[in-house]
């Protein structure tokens, strides 16, 4: 066997590439030109004995010529071969390995997805991926990243049209994301829905773009949600934002509701002066943080008593929510974290806030949707099951719960 004896002496241009200088990456590509060679031999002489046994009169015919494939070490050249028939009819040789007008291999796509999702801005994804793979980089960056956004697109198009009716949801959380995009409208609102299934599993369940957080939105987004198969939730979880709850009394009039505390706690202290906030979100974390509704209601009223002469409109934008603000109290206490607040949207979507900043708005109504939901899915591998998922089967058998507590038949 002959060995491979590799040369490492020269080194690129550091002022043309900023391709890291590695004696490792030369051999991998080295030994990856030959395996592709060899691979597309036996490739070929495959197609040639299938092409013999019926009765084909065909020979190798040299090379087509050369040409550089992307790959994850770095460009590699490749040489498909070719075959003609000694009869005179055409016959040519289609490699599955090395298509005619394959120049990247698949992952070069999922790195430079990886990176744009991650919130390197378009013209950096080049400089990026430059350092593993070499200068070919460079010209693959707005090929590959308008091609994505082309099949995110589509994606997102035959996902907001899938069935729901296997989704059976116990909770649900809805909130409005608020997306700067091109053009007259500055923003445009993203109405999304989130849920936990019987399994504790968290699914992403609709999103698109509203009038703002109006109840006619919700409605549209809840409805097209419910014909897809979508069967009412136990609790929904969403802000203090009329239009969601409105459409929910209309849709799913059996679900019952639930204020996020980190809303509302945003919204009171909106109402108090800076030097009092942060007294009064220690008090208005006692209250949601309470081990029972009776011991809630003790710190709402105490809440009242400190600030509620000074400051009437904070304690009413608090107290007027009540019922709401502890529904919580009547599901599982290993469930509180996950449903007394939005965070699962808020800490999902977060990155796309990031992503603005980087491209400076630069999305349209529809790939902002679409890379939102790209967002998602990349999220939603890092999704773990919610705590006391033995719980979820008991809510679904329709047992009570007070203060956290199942209250089985004797």
């Amino acid at each position: 066997m002959t060995m491979l004896t590799p040369d490492f002496s020269s080194r690129p241009d550091e002022h043309t590439s900023r391709e890291v200088a590695d004696p490792i990456t030369e051999l991998l590509r080295r030994h990856a030109r030959e395996l592709i060679a060899t691979a597309l031999e036996a490739e070929v002489q495959l197609v040639m004995s299938q092409l013999r046994r019926d009765g084909r009169d065909v020979v190798r015919n040299g090379y087509l010529p050369e040409r550089d494939l992307t790959t994850a070490v770095g460009d590699v050249t490749v040489e498909v071969p070719r075959i003609r028939s000694r009869e005179g009819e055409p016959v040519s040789f289609a490699s599955s390995l090395v298509p005619k007008y394959l120049r990247r291999s698949t992952s070069i796509d999922a790195w430079a997805a990886f990176a744009y999702l991650k919130g390197v801005s378009e013209a950096d994804v080049a400089g990026v991926l430059e350092v593993v793979l070499g200068e070919g980089a460079r010209k693959l960056t707005p090929s590959v990243l308008s091609s994505l956004k082309q099949v995110w697109t589509q994606q997102f198009h035959e996902w907001r049209v899938r069935d729901l009716s296997t989704m059976n949801l116990v909770y649900l959380y809805a909130d409005g994301v608020y997306q700067k995009v091109r053009g007259d409208h500055p923003k445009v609102c993203v109405l999304v829905l989130m849920g936990v299934d019987e399994d504790g599993e968290k699914h992403l369940v609709a999103l698109d773009d509203g009038v703002r957080e109006s109840t006619q939105s919700w409605r549209e987004l809840l409805l097209d949600a419910q014909s897809r198969g979508l069967s009412a939730p136990q609790l929904a979880i969403g802000d203090g934002a009329l239009g969601f709850w409105g459409a929910l009394e209309e849709v799913f009039p059996t679900t019952r509701h639930q204020r996020c505390w980190m809303h509302k706690t945003g919204n009171v202290l909106n109402y108090l002066p800076k030097a009092t906030q942060a007294k009064a979100k220690i008090d208005l974390h006692q209250i949601w943080m309470a081990e029972s509704r009776v011991m809630a209601e003790a710190a709402m009223g105490l809440f009242e008593e400190k600030y509620g002469a000074k400051y009437p409109r904070a304690t009413s934008c608090l107290t007027k929510d009540r019922d709401a603000l502890f529904a919580f109290y009547d599901f599982p206490a290993e469930h509180w974290s996950h449903i007394r607040t939005t965070n699962p949207i808020e800490s999902t979507f977060a990155t796309l806030r990031h992503r603005t900043k980087r491209v400076k708005g630069a999305f349209s109504r529809e790939s902002a949707l679409s890379m939102m939901l790209q967002l998602a899915l990349e999220a939603s591998k890092r999704w773990h099951r919610i705590a006391g998922v033995e719980r979820l089967g008991q809510l679904i058998e329709g047992v009570n719960f007070k203060d956290g507590i199942a209250q089985l038949a004797a």
